[in-house]
């Protein structure tokens, strides 16, 4: 990778004796949807205030935007955009109050700043409502507006910190759009989530848990490398029961609970399917619907924890 807009060497961070990012290494292309995903308390906020200047690591380094984060910090902010997982806005100012705040502290003025301001109420499609008080707006509406906060001075590289958590799915995927639009724009952007089904969205994912990379690369990538075998998913009675009974089964690779169904890996989908059929009509457990699924990232992290893998993927290239 040529160039990158981020460069991260064995970056750790520890509070007293709490070990939250160990030893982590990646790079960034400009212009990349970077997503860095995992559990709530994997290590994603503690990396990403290390990347944005707000939080000094214990040992490791990292460039962002050319400048090292530990001793030019300051420089980092400058030529970031950063959205945290709470808004990052002020509920008792207006719109137009809140954009000109962000356009000050930005060292926007004049034109320019007009310019912008008149460029994020568009964005956020908050015309006509520019001077309504952003605690009235709803959770998709203020997350475009703190969005257009973030890069009011068109930063190269914008940081988005869980920014979808809390709204609603279609809110979700507008939100994606305007990401989308930011790369086709050249800019470059990292996405925290645990969110896995947005993370088909990205470029290209490392995948953190306990404070360490277990995997990185393309979503397709991710499936392929990682998951070998076929994997099915069971629409039944007594989904919990089945599982149980499944997870007993020595032919059974893994099987976990996916919202009402189950994915169960086998190895060969024919007799997997037989002897499904055959254990669960033993248990008086009745099978709706079985098909062959398409593996999905949360199936390929769900595999990962349950290995224990600490291999990640050389992602300095």
């Amino acid at each position: 990778m040529s160039e990158p807009a981020i460069s991260v060497h064995n970056l750790t961070k520890r509070f007293g004796d709490f070990l939250a990012v160990n030893n982590v290494s990646f790079q960034v292309g400009k212009g990349e949807i970077f997503g860095f995903l995992g559990a709530n308390g994997a290590g994603k906020s503690t990396t990403i205030r290390m990347l944005c200047g707000l939080l000094s690591s214990t040992s490791g380094t990292a460039t962002v935007a050319g400048y090292e984060i530990n001793q030019q910090p300051e420089k980092v902010k400058e030529n970031i955009g950063y959205m945290s997982q709470k808004f990052s806005l002020y509920d008792d100012l207006t719109v137009r109050e809140n954009i000109r705040f962000f356009g000050g502290v930005y060292g926007l003025r004049g034109k320019e700043l007009k310019d912008r301001m008149e460029w994020a109420v568009e964005m956020a499609g908050l015309q006509g409502r520019e001077n309504s008080l952003t605690v009235e707006l709803a959770g998709g509406w203020k997350q475009r507006l703190a969005l257009g906060c973030a890069i009011l001075h068109n930063p190269k590289i914008v940081f988005l910190d869980e920014p979808t958590g809390g709204v609603d799915p279609v809110s979700r995927r507008n939100f994606w759009e305007l990401i989308n639009q930011l790369s086709e724009q050249g800019t470059t952007v990292f996405v925290t989530t645990h969110y896995l089904d947005e993370a088909e969205y990205a470029n290209r994912i490392m995948l953190i848990q306990a404070g360490e990379i277990i995997a990185g690369g393309s979503p397709k990538e991710l499936k392929e490398t990682h998951i070998k075998n076929p994997i099915l998913e069971v629409e039944c009675d007594q989904v919990v029961s089945a599982m149980e009974i499944l997870q007993q089964q020595d032919w059974v690779i893994e099987t976990t609970i996916f919202g009402t169904y189950l994915h169960t890996s086998v190895t060969n989908e024919d007799e997997g399917r037989k002897k499904i059929q055959k254990v669960l009509a033993e248990n008086n457990i009745s099978i709706k619907r079985m098909d062959r699924i398409v593996p999905s990232l949360e199936d390929v992290f769900i595999y990962l924890i349950d290995q224990g893998s600490p291999a990640a993927k050389e992602e300095s290239r």
